[in-house]
Parts: C-alpha cells; structure tokens; sequence
C-alpha cells in the first residue's frame, strides 16, 4: 500500500469517526448540560489516549524540535475544541449529517484559501474554476441534506 493510498484510507477512517464523535459528545452534552462540558471530557479523554500511544511508541512527550515551532502552531487544539463543542450542540439540533455536510463545506473553503496562499507552511495550489466548482457542489450537497 502507497503512503497515499494509507493516508487516503486513514482520512476516510478518521471522516467515520468524526461522524460518531458528534452523537457521543451530544450524549455528554445532554448529560451534563453543556456542550462545552462535553468538549472537556472529549479532549481529556482523548489527551490521556494519544499520552499513552505517544509513550508506548516514543517515550518522548515533548520532541525538542517543538521549541522552534511558531506560536500559532500550538493553538491547534483550540480549532478542535471549538469544533467538538459545536458538534455537541448542533448534531442534536440539526443532524449529524447536516453537521458535516456544513462542517465539510467551511473546511473546503479554508483549504482553498490556505492552497491559493501557500499559508501556514503548505506549498501553493492555485483556487481553480474547477476546484471553486467542487466547493460550490459541496454546498449545494449541504443544501440537499438539509433539504431533504
């Protein structure tokens, strides 16, 4: 298996399992009344995880090339939070589905301009017709999962 290949079918597995993280956090949230309570316990538990995998497999939990990082590299985490708290609130309300259909269009769209820019370190992919299409068909799935 090709390092593409193996990262295409880790992306699916990982989209699989975002669609079964927003009813889990809705479950906490539900019970504990608040979306962000559940967005605590979600990153704890998951913190403690990678902690174990991270000792298991290196022994190391700070790598001393994380000293040279930029500021804005360590605040990564606050996307995810911000998302799982959303997630917890919304895929109740409107369906996991809606959810990351949504989720999936504003991801497109930020990976587009971070392309186009070459931000954050990533090499320049122009925003083409057909990619501004792609993203143009991803909100109109959006539209029809909602619609329907």
């Amino acid at each position: 298996m090709t390092a593409a290949t193996l990262s295409l079918v880790l992306a699916l597995l990982a989209g699989v399992l975002l669609a079964v993280q927003a009813p889990t956090n809705a479950i906490l949230g539900k019970a504990s009344g608040s979306a962000i309570m559940a967005a605590f316990i979600s990153f704890l538990v998951g913190s403690l995880a990678l902690g174990v995998v991270t000792l298991a497999t290196s022994g190391k939990l700070f790598a001393p090339g994380l000293r040279h990082v930029p500021w804005y590299a360590w605040v990564g985490g606050v996307y995810g939070a911000i998302f799982v708290a959303v997630a917890a609130f919304a895929a109740p309300r409107i369906g996991v589905g809606v959810l990351l259909t949504a989720a999936v269009a504003g991801q497109l769209v930020a990976a587009i301009v971070l392309d186009h820019y070459g931000l954050l370190g990533l090499a320049r992919h122009p925003a083409t017709v057909t990619r501004i299409a792609g993203v143009l068909l991803v909100f109109a799935g959006a539209w029809l999962v909602r619609a329907g």
